[in-house]
């Protein structure tokens, strides 16, 4: 089954580090503005608008942030999970 949302952030929004759902692989382009993105131990890294990344189960999202201090991010994601994945995102506690 497949999922989609819209994730919005701010000048200088963010998301606390999480994992997906157990199932999960994750498909973002970035629409508009930038993204600064860390998964598991890998380096940081600035995704722009019309750029993409995936997330297979299990990654742990350190950093997601905007990217910019003037510009709004605006990001499609696309989540491939088993039909009973519910609760598709869990912040770290």
């Amino acid at each position: 089954m497949s999922k989609a949302c819209w994730s919005n952030m701010r000048c200088y929004g963010s998301t606390p580090a999480h994992i997906h759902a157990a199932s999960a692989f994750v498909y973002a382009t970035v629409l508009s503005g930038a993204i600064r993105s860390k998964v598991n131990d890998e380096k940081e890294q600035v995704y722009h608008a019309g750029e993409n990344f995936f997330e297979v189960p299990g990654d742990h999202h350190r950093v997601s942030a905007n990217a910019s201090d003037t510009q709004p991010m605006r990001m499609l994601a696309v989540f491939v999970v088993d039909t009973n994945e519910d609760n598709l995102t869990t912040p770290d506690r």
